[in-house]
């Protein structure tokens, strides 16, 4: 795993990434009773992705997401080339998503103080997401209030 984290890092990915596909990896290698990933292929993916859509049910993002760690383990890390694999796909969820209303975002902005408060706001106002809040600096809000 920690060759794994090494190329990964040396591919420049983020540390959410990496921190995923180091789990989906384990999860593989768990499936298959601790089984060395060179000795299994095509099949054993397929296996492993079949099983979290048909029992565990797991979205087709999700699955996609193990699926990319997989194909990224195999091609990158251990440079073993995959042949096609077969697998059962995860339905895709037809759902809306949900809105808050303007006074239920309200509501929620004014239960909180200080710092969340401006977060909370920035995110709602601006459409950053959490991490982008998260590493948001005084110096560049100051900047961006004086333009």
């Amino acid at each position: 795993m920690a060759y794994v984290r090494e190329v990964i890092r040396t591919n420049h990915f983020s540390y959410s990434t990496e921190k995923t596909y180091i789990n989906w990896i384990y999860r593989f290698i768990i499936f298959h009773n601790k089984r060395h990933p060179e000795d299994m292929c095509g099949n054993e993916i397929a296996e492993f992705l079949t099983y979290l859509a048909v029992d565990r049910k797991v979205s087709a993002s999700t699955q996609n997401q193990a699926l990319n760690a997989l194909v990224f383990l195999y091609k990158k890390v251990l440079k073993i080339p995959l042949d096609a694999f077969d697998f059962k796909h995860a339905r895709i969820g037809k759902r809306l998503p949900v809105v808050f209303s303007r006074d239920e975002v309200q509501d929620v902005l004014s239960n909180l103080h200080g710092e969340f408060h401006l977060m909370a706001s920035l995110l709602y106002g601006s459409g950053l997401r959490l991490t982008e809040c998260m590493k948001l600096r005084i110096k560049i809000l100051t900047l961006i209030s004086m333009n």
